[in-house]
């Protein structure tokens, strides 16, 4: 009973894409690479690097890789970095040996790199000097043996500072020698095929840790034309010009701004810090963009900025907003500044991200994440299984060829992630309206979200219950006006114990990210549990 009510709205917009059309993610890069070589493909720091100059520095990367470290198609390579010019450089040359990059966020702490680095056998990291203190932690406890530090200057035309190396990581090397003039470009190009892995790409799960989603060159490759048929009208190919603000190891930005736009010769402005709101809004001034994505934290903190109106925004064609919902609020401060609305998109880590968006003629907010994506299907389904009809709310099951395979070596998972006929389960709840644009209604999973991440409260409560004190704990998210949402622990007491917030919120800090730490820590008599012992988080919200 699939309606695809959808479908009736698209207008000019094809139906269905080719996910086969380009072999692989690597050659569709240097089809781009040929086609704009001349074109400036990255700014950083003031400094420009050309599509030819991407194609020259990934190419003695890949050689590094395979020459000296004995590289092979299949390898996962890790890469925790922010926006550095590093990070394109790197990608391009793990890609181009079909090796498996493992995007890791560089702000992680030992516990969550560790697990990443082991959960998916990694031999070899590319790693910010920055984030070294974290990496040297735990790498004896790892199987990385080869370490490659990154600085900001590292592949531009002049050198920058950069943060010392860890001084307990003696057997590194850099990767300004690598890329440094003179360096071999050759290796041997493997046969990679839409079959063959691309990203290990981590998100949360129901047991506290988190997961690799095996995302496949075709996966890509299909998310890439999905978004570029889909957003045709808004795209300029060879003159679009992005400023890029989040993080390339989300797969909003690593899909989007990164392999999307680079395949449409975009000039690409990395910002490697996008909470200094003052820079940001200077790189809009400096760079005259077309194109911005960001998530509603971030669009609204800029909205509110008083410089923000000093910008020169007649350029700007598109404002994509994703990884958490867009407030309309949010939305119309900034099509006040900039002339553009914000338009939702919605996906998840395994499904390449995007399954739908809200297409560029729309005149008004629509308050939805839009329409499912050429050669999506999208059914919603009751707890039994069945599809509901149209107007009624059920789980988001998609098929499409941007959904993963599965997680990477977890086949329990994978049955229940998978309804029998091959759709995957978002665990969030949606609703179609008549013209088949899609509404995110509640989640089934009691994941939240704060500034576009997932946090998973397991993981939370697995982390706060191990501190001296605690009996037991729940975590909840709430609504905040600059995170979306924030993290509110409720903590029953060890008999004896006098635990105080900040206790607390300390101890979660010493192995928690940032955004993942509560924000509020509640000392509670008992947490509502079910007949059978189970902790019902939905009835803290009404104590929240």
């Amino acid at each position: 009973m699939n309606q695809r009510p959808w479908l009736a709205a698209y207008g000019d917009v094809p139906s269905h894409i080719d996910p086969n059309a380009y072999t692989s993610i690597v050659d569709l890069l240097e089809q781009a690479m040929a086609t704009y070589a001349g074109k400036t493909a990255f700014c950083s720091f003031g400094q420009r690097l050309s599509f030819a100059d991407i194609d020259r520095l990934s190419a003695r990367f890949a050689s590094y890789l395979q020459r000296e470290i004995g590289v092979k198609k299949g390898d996962r390579i890790a890469v925790m970095m922010p926006n550095l010019a590093a990070f394109p450089i790197a990608f391009f040359g793990i890609a181009r040996l079909g090796a498996v990059q493992v995007n890791v966020n560089p702000l992680y702490t030992p516990r969550e790199l560790g697990h990443q680095l082991n959960d998916a056998c990694v031999k070899t990291i590319v790693v910010f000097n920055g984030s070294t203190p974290t990496l040297a932690e735990v790498v004896k406890d790892t199987g990385v043996t080869t370490i490659i530090t990154a600085g900001p200057g590292d592949g531009l035309p002049k050198t920058l500072p950069a943060p010392a190396i860890d001084a307990r990581l003696t057997h590194t090397r850099s990767m300004g020698d690598i890329l440094s003039d003179g360096m071999p470009t050759d290796y041997t190009a493997p046969t990679i095929t839409g079959d063959d892995l691309l990203f290990l790409q981590y998100t949360g799960g129901t047991t506290g840790l988190s997961k690799g989603a095996c995302l496949s060159h075709r996966n890509l490759v299909a998310n890439t034309e999905q978004f570029k048929a889909f957003m045709k009208e808004a795209l300029r190919p060879g003159e679009d010009v992005i400023v890029t603000a989040l993080p390339l190891y989300h797969i909003f930005a690593l899909m989007v701004n990164l392999v999307s736009y680079f395949s449409l010769g975009a000039e690409n402005w990395l910002v490697a810090n996008p909470r200094d709101i003052d820079g940001l809004i200077q790189t809009f001034k400096d760079s005259r963009l077309t194109v911005f994505a960001g998530v509603n934290t971030l669009y609204a903190g800029l909205a509110a900025h008083p410089k923000l109106k000093d910008v020169d925004f007649s350029s700007l064609r598109l404002s994509v907003g994703g990884g958490a919902a867009v407030i309309e609020a949010t939305s119309k401060r900034w099509q006040e500044v900039t002339g553009r609305l914000i338009l939702e998109g919605y996906g998840l880590s395994e499904t390449s991200p995007i399954l739908s968006i809200n297409p560029p003629f729309i005149k008004e907010f629509s308050g939805t994440t839009g329409l499912p994506l050429p050669s999506t299907d999208i059914k919603l389904l009751d707890d039994a299984g069945i599809e509901v009809p149209l107007g009624q709310a059920g789980e988001i099951c998609a098929a499409g060829p941007q959904v993963m395979s599965g997680y990477w070596e977890k086949p329990e998972a994978n049955a229940a992630t998978f309804t029998a006929d091959g759709y995957f389960r978002t665990g969030d709840v949606g609703v179609f309206d008549a013209r088949g644009y899609l509404k995110i209604v509640d989640r089934i999973k009691d994941m939240i979200i704060v500034s576009g991440f997932n946090v998973y409260p397991n993981e939370i409560e697995a982390v706060a219950t191990a501190c001296p004190g605690v009996a037991e704990c729940a975590c909840i998210g709430v609504p905040d006006e600059k995170t979306g949402e924030a993290i509110q622990l409720f903590v029953v007491e060890a008999p004896g114990a006098a635990l105080t917030e900040k206790q607390v919120i300390d101890h979660c800090r010493a192995s928690l990210t940032g955004y993942k730490v509560p924000k509020v820590v509640r000392i509670i008599d008992a947490l509502p549990k079910s007949t059978v012992g189970k902790i019902l988080r939905r009835e803290l919200r009404g104590v929240a």
